[in-house]
């Protein structure tokens, strides 16, 4: 896998389409999608990845994202691997910093410098 390999979970795919445009525009990343919960910790088991990108609400399950970053970060195997929820709403954010994640960035700011600086030190090459 490349440097920077991204894991999407949870995304509609309208928005996992935007992000992976956005991201491999910006840094070349390559993103694979994970529909759920199930699914990506399935891949997180099998593949290594620069990123985790979590949202807020799953589009195929309604499952939460917060519960996976809760998930990822209690296994110690796992633990290591950044991740960051997206969601526009703040204190979503801040429940997903406590579980352990890194501050995420909103869909409204996909491509913005700020959702770009956010993303750089896990994806620059």
């Amino acid at each position: 896998m490349t440097a920077n390999f991204v894991l999407s979970v949870g995304q509609c795919g309208a928005d996992h389409y935007s992000i992976s445009l956005t991201l491999r525009q910006a840094f070349g990343a390559e993103v694979e999608q994970a529909a759920t919960q199930t699914e990506a910790l399935q891949l997180l088991g099998q593949e290594r990845f620069a990123l985790v990108l979590v949202n807020r609400v799953f589009d195929a399950d309604g499952d939460s994202g917060v519960d996976l970053i809760r998930q990822v970060k209690a296994d110690e195997a796992l633990r290591a691997v950044p991740v960051l929820l997206v969601s526009n709403y703040a204190d979503a954010q801040r429940e997903a910093v406590e579980a352990g994640a890194e501050p995420g960035f909103g869909k409204a700011d996909l491509g913005r410098p700020e959702m770009l600086e956010r993303v750089r030190p896990y994806l620059a090459e």
